[in-house]
């Protein structure tokens, strides 16, 4: 029996980026109860991407008729797909289920049956979002034992937060924008400042529908670019690969593993950096996309990490890596 509820999650700071500010998210768990065991998979909508959890939840309605728990997962995402257009948070939910249905019945973690490199452990960044100066400062030393962090830009006080996390650790930095950056001027300007100060690459520096000023932006930039917002379903990635030379892959976004590794697979065809990422979510979704974390060369899983009353335990995190498990399915526990 297919069964679903809505969890909120309450988030250790609040959380800022260039377009909103939030206390908490809302993920819905997805499961299906048969006999003693139980299939997980979670939701996490996003705004940005005209999802809600009252669309989520009508999508998830839809999706649990077309999911045949006895096939594997690639076999049923198109049937998915097809269901309903849209709400790949949704969609997603109903293909980390599958996965964990498949991985149960055969008593094997979904990453062996992906035949995937069997993971050690894989570093992670941790997020700081958008503060004052001395806020982040915290934060970052509140972070120590992560060997990356990722910094949100796109606000007021840009060079004050890394000025700021700069005086307190030269670790390498990631930084995200999330779109903030409205002028292609003002945008080549703030990266060529923050390539003299050990930062990896920006992500998602201008809005999505500027690609023409990312391609011009990408000619000048002397650190990589990666697409977030600008990966969604509509993208085509050989248009992306002229203005970026990377891609921030969610399974919120694309609708579950299945989809992820497609899309993994085009991004190495046209020679594009993987990164796999998430929103705030609770531990099965982090879970989830672990599975096929050793397939791609920058993780940025920290969203279970992000809030204080996660109702599952999933990977463990140990001095900032990620190690999966070997329980079966997404080895994903309820903590009630």
């Amino acid at each position: 029996m297919w069964q679903w509820h809505v969890i909120r999650l309450d988030l250790k700071h609040r959380f800022t980026i260039a377009n909103r500010s939030s206390d908490f998210r809302e993920n819905i768990v997805v499961r299906y109860v048969n006999g003693s065991e139980t299939y997980y998979g979670l939701a996490a909508p996003n705004p940005r991407y005209d999802e809600s959890v009252e669309t989520a939840i009508s999508a998830i309605e839809i999706l649990t008729q077309s999911a045949q728990l006895n096939q594997e997962p690639v076999t049923i995402w198109p049937l998915l797909n097809q269901a309903i257009r849209g709400q790949y948070a949704a969609k997603a939910s109903i293909d980390m289920a599958l996965y964990d249905a498949w991985g149960k019945r055969t008593n094997q973690p979904v990453w062996k049956l992906l035949r995937v490199p069997e993971p050690h452990g894989m570093p992670l960044c941790m997020t700081i979002g958008i503060d004052s100066a001395e806020r982040v400062k915290q934060k970052v030393l509140d972070a120590h034992e992560f060997p990356i962090l990722k910094v949100k830009l796109g606000g007021s006080n840009d060079r004050e937060m890394i000025e700021s996390i700069r005086s307190v650790t030269s670790k390498p930095l990631r930084v995200d924008a999330n779109e903030g950056w409205r002028n292609r001027e003002d945008a080549i300007r703030e990266i060529e400042w923050l390539a003299s100060r050990n930062t990896v690459f920006v992500e998602q520096p201008m809005p999505s529908d500027q690609l023409d000023d990312v391609i011009w932006l990408k000619q000048r930039s002397p650190l990589p670019l990666v697409a977030d917002e600008s990966l969604d379903h509509r993208a085509s990635l050989p248009d992306l690969a002229q203005a970026y030379d990377g891609i921030n892959i969610k399974l919120m976004k694309c609708g579950g593993i299945t989809p992820a590794l497609s899309l993994m697979g085009q991004a190495r065809t046209l020679g594009l950096r993987i990164m796999l990422g998430c929103m705030v979510e609770s531990s099965i979704g982090i879970a989830a996309a672990a599975q096929i974390a050793p397939l791609v060369d920058d993780l940025d899983l920290d969203g279970n990490l992000l809030i204080v009353n996660d109702p599952f335990r999933g990977c463990d995190v140990v001095d900032g890596h990620i190690y999966l498990n070997h329980r079966p399915g997404l080895g994903v526990l309820s903590k009630t």
